[in-house]
């Protein structure tokens, strides 16, 4: 029944991919690393190359801000003062870190970081407007310099809404580190077309689409090819690659379970976090409301109100109650009944809730990547790491990494007095990993504290 399942799935990925296979892409603009007259967004924003030899990647930032980011995994925030230098704060704190920028002529004359001077690499970029299953997307691929064939990857995106073009630093990362990227807006956001969607198998036609259209783009210039894909990207990725043959494929921060199991870990792991992992009533209670807020969204909230308000009232004063989260039950917990009816369904539009995406990784022969953060609150990876070590123990080409340190969207962080996490930097080794993995060469045994487990489970 499962190869059935998964069958029934890429044949009607495939009659998708047939009836749109008759667009072709059109590239409108070359070279938009180019920037305009004023020192203002995107003037600055590139990637430099500093005077040891290292790169630093200057994107968009919170609104008047810049943020820079090392491939080690440090980051800050810049801020413009008046005599022309940005000043930096840790990560996403607020607290002043030292760091200091000055760009020349907005960096099109390179900057100066700290006592270090950097000249923007010249990196090749092509935006494009391509056709996808049955919507227009807008994508863009960025080339490191030369003429010789690279390595090219596919940032396929997760569940965020804004823009991909904008916000996703790794098509700079990635290009000054000798890979090719292609990044795109995911239907409904940013300078796509379409209603946003969570359907992972129109999800993954559009990843199919977006490689397509990067392989014209990149012509001669392509060697290996797949996909990165970060969070729900965990779920369209290996879906897209199973379409669809590839070289490779990253899943950082993704899951091997359902999205209905995901929330039921995260919860049980909220409970651990807070103390209760040891106490039988607390969890059997919190899985209750797991079961009840699974309901819910399974029969795409038209039922099971009723019990979740029971639950809500039994547990409202139980010492654990106030420590259920999940992924998605926090909002569930933190709403009535007319506001949930009114907007959850547009908050998860399409989510296949039971999807197992087992049977497709038992029969995926692409080699894989996964990373994961060990204080992962919304995609905790316990179980996705027991059923990858299967595979592998399977012969499944799989290797995986845990960083202990890091929650969601591979982050260290530092909680505040409130319990609030503060994201604070990635871990050190994990942007290495991902390119080292994506170019092909020879995996080192550690990178950074996170050791890699290749073929074999650790």
């Amino acid at each position: 029944m499962a190869m059935m399942i998964e069958t029934d799935y890429l044949a009607a990925a495939r009659k998708i991919l047939l009836a749109a296979s008759m667009f072709a892409g059109t590239a409108h603009a070359a070279d938009t690393g180019t920037a305009g007259a004023r020192c203002a967004e995107p003037a600055p924003i590139g990637a430099y190359r500093l005077d040891d030899g290292s790169t630093l990647d200057i994107g968009p930032g919170a609104a008047g801000q810049l943020r820079w980011r090392r491939d080690d995994g440090r980051s800050g925030a810049l801020t413009a003062g008046a005599d022309g230098v940005w000043t930096s704060t840790l990560g996403w704190t607020t607290r002043p870190d030292g760091h200091r920028v000055r760009f020349a002529d907005c960096g099109r004359g390179g900057l100066r970081f700290d006592r270090l001077h950097g000249q923007r690499i010249a990196l090749v970029q092509t935006d494009t407007r391509f056709q996808g299953s049955g919507v227009e997307l807008a994508g863009r691929l960025t080339l490191p310099p030369g003429d010789g064939p690279v390595p090219l990857v596919i940032l396929v995106h997760g569940a965020e809404r804004e823009s991909a073009l904008r916000s996703y630093s790794l098509q700079r990362q990635f290009a000054a580190a000798g890979i090719g990227v292609f990044a795109y807006d995911k239907r409904g956001t940013g300078a796509s077309g379409g209603r946003y969607t969570q359907d992972y198998l129109t999800l993954a036609t559009d990843a199919v689409h977006a490689l397509r259209e990067a392989k014209r783009l990149a012509g001669a210039r392509v060697g290996r090819i797949g996909y990165q894909g970060g969070s729900q990207g965990g779920w369209v990725a290996p879906l897209a690659a199973r379409i669809a043959p590839v070289d490779f494929v990253v899943v950082s921060f993704g899951l091997a379970v359902s999205p209905l199991e995901e929330d039921r870990e995260a919860i049980a792991f909220d409970l651990e976090r807070a103390g209760f992992g040891g106490q039988s009533e607390a969890m059997r209670g919190a899985m209750q409301i797991a079961d009840a807020t699974a309901r819910l969204i399974d029969s795409g909230f038209s039922e099971g109100y009723e019990r979740l308000a029971l639950l809500k009232t039994q547990y409202a004063k139980e010492a654990w109650y106030p420590s259920v989260r999940g992924n998605f039950s926090w909002y569930l917990l933190g709403n009535d009944e007319a506001i949930i009816r009114r907007d959850a369904p547009q908050l998860v539009p399409g989510i296949p809730a039971n999807y197992d995406p087992m049977p497709l990784l038992r029969n995926l022969d692409t080699p894989q990547l996964w990373l994961f953060g060990g204080q992962d609150r919304d995609a905790p990876p316990r179980e996705t790491l027991r059923r990858l070590g299967e595979l592998q123990r399977a012969g499944r080409p799989i290797a995986t990494a845990l960083f202990a340190d890091a929650d969601h969207g591979m982050y260290e962080f530092e909680t505040a007095a409130d319990g609030e996490r503060l994201s604070t930097r990635q871990p050190d080794g994990y942007f290495r990993l991902m390119a080292d993995f994506i170019r092909g060469e020879r995996l080192q045994p550690r990178y950074g504290q996170a050791a890699l487990c290749a073929r074999t489970p650790c």
